[in-house]
């Protein structure tokens, strides 16, 4: 049997006009009202004729998100399909497609072909590099923008993030408590705003203890888990070597910990280890990583819910809208000092 737009009408108590605002994301409903029908079309697993509302609206229904990272780099880091899924999840519930847009060209310029993309009716933007190509799009962009991640230089674009610098902070206190006193980090990339934010939570937390931040204890990565092989690989030329590693990603504490044991050596036993981001792998790892949990699917879910309602608003006057979500310590066996 197929449902049509008439069957959810009756079975919300509304009007056939009321329910078609609804599905067409109009402002000027009843919020107890729109959660009705909407509640019908869950139950009843009505599909709209998606390009019939497209003509008869002038509106595709389709966002963007646009991760100018490597390709490589979205399918190995289980950050990115969290994200993605929590976004997913808000667009399929109001009825939205959406199109991911890898921004990787061999153009220095890797948003150039993004001006092509008319049917979009607005973009969500993840692990954005902080540069003129980023900043001169931003600026173009005429269809509504909402960042994964604040963007510094661009006060107005509305965003979601983290506490980064705090949790960050929490855990190098955390190593602290435990007796570490030489305790090194693996970086984020600077030029992307988690990277500075963490390493300053780092920075924060030895300040505080009286303690000064040592350029050698401290190696830049991109997030990636060969970053971090290369980078802990760097940090064990040192003589001593650090007691404790903090890297910025989890994935990055991956790599660390096999460039550990090719060296011969133990976590915790000669050396404590800690992540960010809390991703699967991390309760799994042996030993279980210590790290900061940030709520991956929630970020992309608030980031989707922030564009969808300003495309609902049908305005595209300048809002400014920012949201943090708390970040939490998970500690595991990684970083338990050996006395």
């Amino acid at each position: 049997m197929n449902i049509t737009l008439d069957d959810i009408a009756r079975r919300a108590g509304v009007s056939r006009a009321t329910a078609s605002r609804v599905i067409n994301n109009h402002p000027h409903v009843n919020p107890a009202v729109r959660e009705r029908v909407w509640q019908a079309i869950r139950e009843t697993n009505y599909q709209p004729n998606l390009p019939a509302r497209s003509l008869a609206s002038r509106r595709s229904q389709v966002i963007g998100i646009i991760i100018p990272q490597p390709i490589h780099t979205l399918f190995a880091d289980p950050y990115f399909p969290l994200l993605i899924e929590g976004i997913a999840h808000v667009c399929n519930e109001r009825q939205f497609s959406i199109m991911l847009d890898l921004a990787t060209t061999t153009d220095s310029d890797p948003y150039r072909h993004l001006g092509r993309r008319g049917f979009l009716e607005g973009a969500i933007v993840a692990s954005a590099v902080e540069d003129q190509f980023l900043l001169q799009w931003l600026a173009q962009e005429t269809i509504p923008v909402v960042s994964v991640g604040r963007i510094t230089s661009l006060q107005a674009i509305p965003y979601v993030d983290v506490n980064n610098r705090y949790g960050a902070r929490m855990l190098v206190e955390h190593l602290l408590s435990q007796g570490y006193r030489r305790i090194a980090t693996i970086t984020g990339p600077m030029n992307i705003v988690a990277g500075r934010d963490r390493f300053a939570g780092y920075s924060d937390a030895l300040h505080a203890a009286g303690l000064p931040v040592l350029p050698e204890l401290v190696v830049e990565g991109n997030f990636s888990e060969q970053s971090g092989f290369t980078a802990m690989q760097t940090l064990l030329r040192l003589v001593p070597i650090p007691d404790a590693v903090f890297a910025a990603s989890d994935m990055m504490a991956l790599g660390a910990l096999k460039a550990l044991r090719a060296a011969g050596l133990s976590v915790p036993g000669d050396i404590g280890l800690a992540g960010f981001d809390d991703i699967p792998l991390a309760a799994a790892m042996t030993p279980a990583l210590t790290t900061v949990r940030q709520p991956i699917g929630e970020l992309g879910q608030t980031a989707a819910q922030l564009l969808l309602d300003r495309l609902a608003t049908d305005s595209l006057a300048p809002v400014t809208q920012r949201v943090m979500l708390p970040t939490e310590l998970v500690i595991r066996d990684s970083c338990v000092r050996q006395h």
